[in-house]
């Protein structure tokens, strides 16, 4: 069997029960090098047969899984984050797919939760935003027009912003071309629950000089929103555990 693992964000104890068991039993491990924990690699057996993926093509990987598979060994594919997100998975299942080798995902903690662990904030506070847009900027891998930053903005959600640290100039500009003022609050959370985590608020006016300062280029998340300034904004309450509202578990008391 094949797993493909999500690995957590950078901590690597934030990677799943299933999915470190897995890690510990498999007889080929294929790991993203360029983002995931090699602390990680601990839970290998001496003798497992490891890759680095970030050394590879698509087309060598699929040969690796494939010949372990036909030499009847467990293979784990481990990817940073959840795989859902930026993984690049959806080419490695359809080969799998067209090869007939069987496969399961198991799904690992995405960095855009990792960093709202480290904001210590919630995404979607009642009455000020109900939704998450997850997308990134534009660069060697195009964005549809109608996904660009400008068009998501105007919507005042959330946005979690990846892989777009290094064009912070031109991600500020495009929010900025939304109609966000300068008062917005956005932070950077680079690293994300790795030893290393650094943290950066602000708002459109002052962040570019502040992420500027810090050199951070890469392995990094944008998060924006008024999510972000909630208590100034004196938000409402849940509903789920006020007095006053009733539902299946617990009666109104008033």
């Amino acid at each position: 069997m094949v797993y493909i693992v999500g690995a957590g964000a950078g901590d690597p104890e934030l990677i799943t029960v299933k999915g470190q068991r897995l890690l510990r039993e498999a007889e080929v491990v294929i790991y993203a090098g360029s983002l995931v924990n090699p602390d990680l690699l601990r839970n290998c057996k001496p003798d497992a047969k490891i890759y680095n993926s970030a050394e590879m093509t698509l087309e060598e990987v699929i040969y690796a899984i494939e010949s372990a598979n036909a030499e009847g060994k467990n293979v784990v594919r481990l990817h940073t984050g959840d795989p859902s997100i930026y993984g690049a998975i959806q080419e490695q299942i359809d080969e799998l797919d067209a090869k007939n080798i069987e496969y399961e995902i198991v799904p690992g903690v995405s960095s855009f939760l990792a960093a709202a662990a480290a904001l210590k904030q919630e995404y979607t506070i009642p009455g000020i935003t109900q939704t998450v847009i997850i997308t990134r900027h534009g660069g060697r891998t195009p964005i549809p027009d109608s996904e660009s930053l400008k068009n998501l903005a105007q919507h005042k959600t959330t946005l979690c912003i990846f892989l777009s640290v290094s064009l912070i100039e031109e991600v500020v500009s495009d929010l900025l071309s939304a109609g966000l003022d300068l008062q917005t609050p956005i932070a950077v959370v680079a690293r994300a629950s790795w030893a290393d985590e650094k943290i950066i608020r602000g708002n459109l006016k002052n962040i570019v000089a502040q992420v500027k300062a810090e050199n951070i280029k890469r392995t990094a998340l944008i998060i924006v929103g008024n999510c972000l300034n909630a208590r100034q904004l004196h938000y409402e309450k849940s509903k789920l555990y006020s007095a006053n509202f009733s539902h299946m578990f617990r009666a109104a008391t008033d």
